[in-house]
């Protein structure tokens, strides 16, 4: 603390950046560890009760019990696009589901839809810290390379380059860096570790758009 309250304005200048870029990152990695487990948790127990249940209706009457998974999102959407198709169908024909109008396809396009927005949902606030974690170092070198030259500059007025004329300045600017890299690891740990998780996620929803469409054309080839 003494060393930053000796330091020059641009130098503290550059460490508040630093600690604001920080504490939004950690804000970030809060709500998004969260967030990320709320949908794991959710989407394993969804999927039990998925198939367990005997009808769709069933199992959208009980949906809200799984409001983090993104799958009853999926889910939710794909059954509100079928039942369309049904209704539609139903009054043209009486039939119970028609591929002539590209039933299948209007629910597999809610389905991608839906994957899409869950996926910009998931992945919501990890560009900062992928910023953080690459900019962050860089930030803290600049506030070194201008601590540095401020210690020469010191040199220069004194005339003297004894440890006690030296080294504050260096101290001064080494910090800034330090500190850089305090905001960056973090956030390019917790970067790469959501992004693992997230596409964790993404291949259950895809694996779940693939079983729920499975469903659908075999009730249209029973019928």
């Amino acid at each position: 603390m003494e060393i930053i309250s000796s330091a020059g304005i641009v130098v503290k200048l550059v460490l508040l950046l630093l600690l604001s870029f920080s504490v939004v990152s950690w804000g970030i990695i809060l709500f998004k560890f969260f967030q990320v487990q709320r949908a794991k948790g959710e989407s394993e127990r969804f999927m039990d009760f998925f198939w367990k249940s005997k009808r769709f209706d069933a199992i959208a009457s009980q949906v809200d019990r799984f409001a983090h998974s993104p799958l009853t999102v999926l889910f939710n959407e794909g059954y509100s696009e079928l039942k369309k198709v049904v209704e539609s169908d139903s009054k043209s024909d009486g039939s119970a589901l028609s591929t002539d109008l590209g039933g299948v396809e209007n629910v597999s396009r809610a389905l991608r839809r839906a994957t899409n927005s869950e996926i910009t949902r998931l992945e919501k606030y990890l560009t900062f810290l992928a910023t953080t974690g690459s900019t962050s170092p860089f930030i803290g070198l600049f506030g070194t390379v201008w601590g540095i030259m401020t210690a020469f500059e010191g040199i220069g007025k004194t005339g003297s380059a004894s440890l006690a004329v030296v080294a504050p300045g260096i101290a001064e600017a080494l910090i800034a860096t330090a500190i850089g890299l305090v905001a960056a690891i973090p956030a390019v740990m917790a970067y790469n570790h959501f992004q693992h998780k997230i596409r964790v996620l993404i291949n259950e929803m895809d694996s779940f758009t693939t079983e729920f469409l499975n469903i659908v054309q075999r009730n249209i080839a029973g019928k």
